[in-house]
């Protein structure tokens, strides 16, 4: 594996590869639902470039960029065994030099969920995801469906500057509980992890409910929110069921596609769920067509 600190580091390394090339973006703090993405990226392509890379662009002022988990060499472990060939690691001033002024915004996706909540936060995911897209050059890029409006911002700015590069969307990796892997769940104290799977099985009442025919989204909301109430330790932040292109919010029935997503801070963390109604859409391919391939 050749681990690369600067563009031109990576360039070289990436002009030496031909065929299909995957590519990992993450900010490192490495879990099984990375491993999941570099092993489909693997399968997939002839060459794989993974990314480590804290982005102060997409933190608020609130959010403390200092203190995100840094476990660089943990990362590039994990990205070895996973037979990744082209490791990015480069530091702030390599992707944002003296004089940086440009940035990417995506105006209409990017705006409710959690875009009302983190002002400015899909700016600066659109600013370096097209950046890592033109220094990477990849064939196909791969994200989890755990942060689903990321996805959904994603698309729509590959489709809208013509990248030449597919977006596949990885389904959700969990606990045996259903608790959605994250990052952030290492902040969770033992009596929170315990609370924490509430989040699922809202999510899981509200698609049994569609599969028995429920279309209204206000009925499907209720549901989530009901189930949500039963957990003293969770705080809800908001529960919404969308057009899971479009992100806006649905008020009166339909056989379309519906994305509940919802986010409850339980301790510490804002952890941050979703799925896809119908239930069985839930998969790799059902999840790339409806919120990612472009």
């Amino acid at each position: 594996m050749i681990v690369a600190r600067t563009l031109a580091e990576l360039r070289a390394a990436r002009a030496a590869v031909s065929g299909t090339v995957g590519l990992v973006p993450t900010m490192g703090a490495l879990h099984d639902g990375h491993r999941t993405l570099l092993d489909h990226a693997r399968a997939d392509n002839d060459a794989v470039v993974a990314t480590i890379f804290v982005n102060p662009a997409q933190f608020g002022p609130n959010e403390d960029f200092s203190a995100y988990p840094r476990t660089v060499e943990a990362d590039l472990a994990t990205f070895e065994r996973a037979g990744v060939d082209i490791a990015f690691t480069p530091l702030t001033a390599e992707v944002y030099p003296p004089g940086f002024q440009t940035t990417v915004e995506v105006e209409h996706v990017s705006q409710g969920l959690e875009g009302g909540r983190r002002p400015g936060h899909f700016k600066g995911v659109a600013t370096v995801v097209a950046k890592l897209f033109n220094m990477a050059q990849p064939t196909t890029a791969y994200f989890g469906q755990k942060d689903a409006q990321q996805v959904v911002v994603i698309r729509r700015m590959a489709a809208d500057l013509n990248f030449p590069t597919d977006i596949a969307v990885i389904p959700t990796q969990r606990e045996a509980d259903g608790l959605a892997l994250s990052s952030r769940n290492r902040y969770l104290t033992p009596a929170e992890c315990a609370a924490a799977p509430v989040i699922y099985r809202a999510l899981t009442a509200a698609g049994e409910m569609y599969a028995a025919g429920e279309r209204h989204p206000d009925a499907l909301r209720a549901t989530m929110q009901a189930v949500l109430a039963s957990e003293p330790l969770g705080r809800v932040d908001y529960v919404s069921l969308a057009d899971p292109v479009t992100l806006r919010e649905l008020d009166t029935p339909t056989d379309a596609p519906m994305l509940a997503s919802l986010t409850v801070q339980i301790g510490q963390p804002r952890l941050l769920d979703n799925a896809l109604f119908p239930l069985h859409l839930n998969t790799r391919a059902g999840l790339t067509q409806t919120l990612g391939k472009t």
